[in-house]
């Protein structure tokens, strides 16, 4: 029997610093909202049939929150059309975002560890802006984060 092979994927997502805040309302970054944002940019860019063809594997594995980095699984014939619709992607909910393709591929294994990575560098950035104002509930909230992607597997 041949496994089913799939193309990972590690993207960052980067906010626009410029946008209109419509009052106090930040955007949080969730595998659902990823997930909506790049299925209707499928849908827009390729039409049904092309987001029917995608829908068999893709999926949000992963989504911090604090450094907004991702990981998205997609079909090896399918990850190409993924790819492009991630770049087309303009706005989750009313927030313009950008992605940045950081890592792709074959083995979630190797996807995770170049996620780690850079989550972890992402992170001691953070601590070194914030400094002193770096609360303990943050610090736990990334913990969780990175235990999270420790375990991620099929």
């Amino acid at each position: 029997m041949v496994g089913f092979k799939n193309r990972y994927m590690v993207v960052e997502v980067f906010l626009d610093p410029n946008r209109d805040l419509v009052g106090d309302d930040p955007i949080i970054i969730t595998q659902f909202n990823v997930s909506k944002a790049i299925k209707d940019s499928i849908l827009v860019n390729f039409g049904e049939c092309g987001l029917a063809s995608s829908l068999g594997s893709f999926q949000v594995k992963y989504v911090n929150p604090i450094t907004k980095v991702c990981i998205i699984r997609a079909s090896r014939e399918e990850y190409q059309k993924v790819w492009s619709s991630i770049t087309m992607v303009r706005s989750i909910g009313n927030c313009p975002v950008l992605f940045n393709l950081l890592d792709l591929s074959g083995s979630i294994k190797a996807c995770k560890n170049a996620a780690l990575k850079c989550d972890e560098l992402k992170f001691e950035q953070y601590k070194l802006i914030v400094g002193a104002r770096l609360s303990a509930d943050a610090t736990q909230q990334m913990q969780n984060c990175l235990d999270k992607i420790k375990v991620l597997e099929h």
